[in-house]
């Protein structure tokens, strides 16, 4: 395949938001040694990204930076030592990647499942390995137990109910608005909650006959973390892996004594460059979830570059369900 030396990619000038991005011409890049040069067929979209633009993301980018990092696409050319053929379809994490081509590390790639489209492929690496993770690999979700899924119809909330559906155990779900929660029944929730209209302890008291929750998926932060305190049951678990709020919470050493839940991080790069074994246990499962068919994606909504503002915004003022992504 013919590879242009020049390229779209998007670009972001300053930490104001989705008003400071736009899309500017640029160099191709070489692949290094060990990596390879995706054609991007779609990049995945996600709050982080959002997140990034305006500085609120821990460890993000400084700008101005290019954006992305999350693609799925085709090999069209490998550096020295690159475990990918040039032709092969990929998915997972890229540099730089919303772009027509971008950079990845071929141990930060994944075959392309026969006769997934590309916006699914993109949809997976990020929602699907990280509410696994957060289910499994550190919530240790078993069946009959019930979960808590905050923002239940956004990319990783959806992956996580049909996840957790499999794994026998009830759901409780919480969305800002009927229309979403309505998607996730369908798509099998038990009981879901509008936190806009009511009372999320009082709700989850409610339906859990006062016991609470054994497990909850916590991406909110704040104040959010403290409720999600209130209804856990003792020695329950609260898998905190996002803080889209933009607000710490600060854990009580005090409380957690006599209000005894299990707290703990998940972070899929952190959890791929700390502890190799339990990512590679994590991967095992999934690879039987992935021939069972379970984690296959929905297709996403796609965006046109040219609006990838839109689509932030978008995703700011809780307009989205499912996974979002870019196409060029």
């Amino acid at each position: 395949m013919s590879v242009p030396t020049t390229m779209r990619a998007v670009h972001v000038a300053s930490l104001t938001g989705p008003d400071a991005v736009s899309i500017v011409e640029r160099p191709v890049p070489e692949p290094g040694p060990g990596e390879v040069l995706v054609k991007v067929g779609a990049g995945g979209l996600n709050y982080a990204d959002l997140m990034q633009t305006m500085g609120l993301y821990v460890g993000g980018p400084k700008a101005p930076y290019w954006a992305g990092f999350e693609i799925a696409g085709e090999v069209v050319a490998a550096g020295e030592g690159a475990s990918w053929p040039v032709g092969a379809r990929v998915m997972g994490f890229g540099q730089e990647s919303f772009a027509e081509y971008s950079i990845a590390h071929s141990a930060a790639l994944f075959p392309t499942p026969e006769g997934w489209s590309d916006g699914q492929a993109v949809s997976f690496p990020v929602q699907w390995l990280t509410a696994h993770g957060c289910l499994r690999t550190v919530g240790r979700l078993k069946a009959g137990e019930t979960v808590l899924i905050h923002a239940v119809a956004g990319g990783v909330g959806l992956a996580a109910l049909r996840l957790a559906k499999r794994f026998g155990a009830i759901t409780i779900g919480t969305a800002s608005s009927p229309e979403k929660l309505a998607m996730a029944a369908e798509r099998g929730l038990d009981h879901g909650i509008d936190y806009t209209k009511v009372s999320l302890v009082d709700e989850v008291k409610r339906i859990t006959g006062g016991k609470g929750v054994d497990l909850v998926l916590e991406m909110v932060g704040g104040e959010t973390l403290h409720q999600s305190w209130d209804v856990t049951r003792r020695y329950g678990r609260i898998v905190v892996y996002g803080a889209a709020s933009g607000e710490a919470a600060k854990i009580d050493n005090v409380r957690l004594i006599f209000n005894p839940v299990e707290f703990i991080g998940y972070h899929i790069t952190q959890l791929i460059a700390g502890r190799p074994d339990l990512f590679a246990e994590e991967m095992a499962e999934v690879t039987e979830l992935l021939k069972a068919g379970v984690m296959t994606p929905e297709s996403p909504t796609s965006w046109p570059v040219d609006l990838i503002q839109d689509a932030l915004r978008a995703l700011g003022e809780r307009k989205t369900t499912g996974k979002q992504v870019v196409v060029f």
